[in-house]
């Protein structure tokens, strides 16, 4: 009788603390022996981003991408952490991978954007026989994920894609992203993977419609900003459907209490990041005058997200997961936070908090996606629907 294959590898993810002196060797030490041919790194520093990559770059050559990430919070194999770095390795031995960087978000160069793509994915040479798929990685100020997401949608449309905006804590200021050795603002990093295990999108949600809506009066939406809701101040009409006193609106208060956007038989939450001082909101997602929008309610956050990973055929290899920083601090404020981190460590989830979330063409807010890898042999789920 012939020995059974074996296994393929799936993804390697491990954490250090950002301020460590050592740490691209702390990263290296787990990441090396799994020979990768992508290493993506997500870290609650910035500025550790570029000589973290460098050092990685070197060690691992130039058949491995490195490309990355700041952060909001970040997710390791001990679930949700803060001020660390998380290195995620996808070995030689099960994908490949090539990065595409996306430069020149504020002028928004679709046609050029268009045009590298389609050649990025003529170069990579799609293997049929393998599942495919695109991860995206983009600054969380520019602003222009509504339009990055359609156009790359527009020139892959047989490529699934997600991904998640980076992150700044809870400052809003400035992100960054890593690539091609270089930290750097004002880009996207896009990348197509290719690998022999199934994979499956995973994407949760935790809100619900309720029957209080607002028509959107007056916007700014080059800046994301509602100024009226119902010819009324945004800020004030968006606490009289809260019931929460304005002095009181925080970034957790948003989360619990989202503004929904319908489209289709779905609803997509439209998040607030923060007052203005003109009294409008600003937004993580664009948005138009003449919208109408329905306040959501916030649900088990936990119930809802084990039920879709037990819908997978197997128990994953590892999760990639993009999940929203307005998801934690609802969390934070439910007390369910350690709840979540085991959950995450059971599912072998590791990736970053992000202000933004890309999947199905769409930027969307407040959800979880990710992609599951599993073993190859998990081809159909229990309906016949296809994993892969």
């Amino acid at each position: 009788m012939d020995a059974a294959p074996a296994a393929l590898p799936g993804p390697v993810a491990v954490q250090a603390d950002c301020d460590a002196p050592d740490l691209a060797e702390r990263l290296l030490a787990t990441l090396e022996p799994s020979a990768p041919t992508l290493v993506l790194l997500f870290g609650g520093r910035g500025d550790r981003l570029g000589p973290v990559g460098a050092r990685l770059s070197a060690a691992l050559g130039p058949d491995c991408a490195v490309a990355g990430c700041s952060s909001a919070g970040e997710i390791g194999p001990d679930g949700y952490t803060a001020g660390s770095m998380v290195a995620i390795g996808f070995p030689r031995a099960s994908f490949r991978a090539s990065a595409l960087v996306l430069p020149d978000l504020g002028t928004l160069p679709v046609s050029d954007w268009m045009a590298a793509l389609r050649r990025h994915h003529a170069a990579f040479g799609p293997d049929p026989r393998r599942s495919l798929f695109g991860l995206l990685l983009v600054d969380g100020m520019a602003g222009q994920e509504d339009a990055l997401v359609a156009t790359i949608d527009a020139a892959l449309p047989s490529v699934p894609v997600l991904g998640g905006s980076a992150g700044d804590g809870l400052d809003f200021r400035r992100t960054t992203l890593l690539a091609q050795g270089e930290a750097r603002d004002d880009i996207a990093v896009f990348v197509l993977v290719e690998t022999d295990l199934a994979v499956s999108e995973v994407t949760f949600a935790h809100f619900s419609p309720t029957q209080t809506r607002a028509v959107v009066t007056a916007a700014i939406p080059e800046k994301r900003r509602i100024l009226e809701l119902n010819a009324e101040p945004a800020a004030d009409e968006y606490a009289r459907l809260t019931g929460i006193e304005r002095a009181r609106l925080t970034p957790t208060e948003f989360a619990q209490h989202p503004l929904l956007l319908r489209m289709g038989r779905r609803h997509h939450v439209r998040a607030i990041s923060a007052l203005t001082e003109d009294g409008g909101l600003s937004l993580m997602s664009a948005i138009d005058p003449g919208t109408v929008l329905t306040l959501g309610r916030a649900e088990d956050m936990t119930q809802g997200f084990a039920e879709a990973m037990d819908s997978l055929p197997c128990p994953p290899l590892m999760v990639l997961g993009f999940d929203c920083i307005l998801r934690r601090l609802a969390l934070e404020r439910a007390g369910l936070t350690d709840t979540m981190s085991d959950m995450f460590t059971r599912y072998r989830v590791a990736g970053f908090s992000t202000y933004g979330e890309q999947h199905s063409g769409m930027h969307v807010n407040q959800t979880f996606v990710g992609i599951a890898f599993m073993p190859p042999a998990v081809q159909e789920r229990g309906d016949g629907a296809h994993v892969a």
